[in-house]
């Protein structure tokens, strides 16, 4: 049996298509660095369309990143995840995400998909939140959303190490 989630029972919700906004949307990452710290980063180039149907659960997301628009804050570390020893961008220039399925998951929502890097292609799960969605104030109308996921890079051929003398 299929749940079908009224599109009534979210405020403002529009069927359609809809296009990222740059300027207000972010896709980042956060890694472990040298088993001490953190690294957060972000790409400044991408795309992403979003179809909304009648049924939520019908709805689907396509997002394309530009990899060698990552920023990290340090662009030696910036030109070495270009480099074949991570994306290796001149060959694989993009990473791209295609929805498999929209599912309820509590208030939110889960997102499932296909995530190509490097030419491999995973199923991951994204937890997806609706953040809202109406009216802006130049006549048009929004919606907001976030999705985080967590990734295994090995499983994606970015297999890179140097060994440290902390270990790991």
């Amino acid at each position: 049996m299929t749940t079908t989630t009224p599109t009534a029972a979210i405020p403002g919700y529009k069927t359609g298509t809809w296009q990222i906004d740059p300027s207000h949307s972010e896709i980042g990452f956060r890694v472990r660095h040298m088993m001490v710290s953190k690294v957060r980063g972000r790409f400044t180039e991408f795309s992403a369309d979003l179809v909304t149907a009648d049924a939520v659960e019908d709805s689907s997301v396509t997002v394309s990143i530009d990899l060698a628009s990552i920023q990290t804050g340090n662009e030696q570390r910036d030109g070495h995840l270009r480099s074949p020893d991570f994306f290796g961008t001149d060959e694989n220039p993009t990473m791209t995400f295609r929805s498999t399925a929209v599912k309820p998951q509590g208030d939110d929502w889960v997102l499932e998909g296909d995530l190509t890097l490097k030419g491999i292609t995973k199923p991951v799960t994204l937890d997806f939140e609706l953040e809202g969605v109406g009216p802006d104030a130049f006549g048009g109308y929004r919606a907001g959303f976030s999705a985080t996921t967590v990734i295994n890079r090995q499983d994606f051929g970015v297999t890179w190490n140097q060994n440290i003398e902390a270990g790991g």
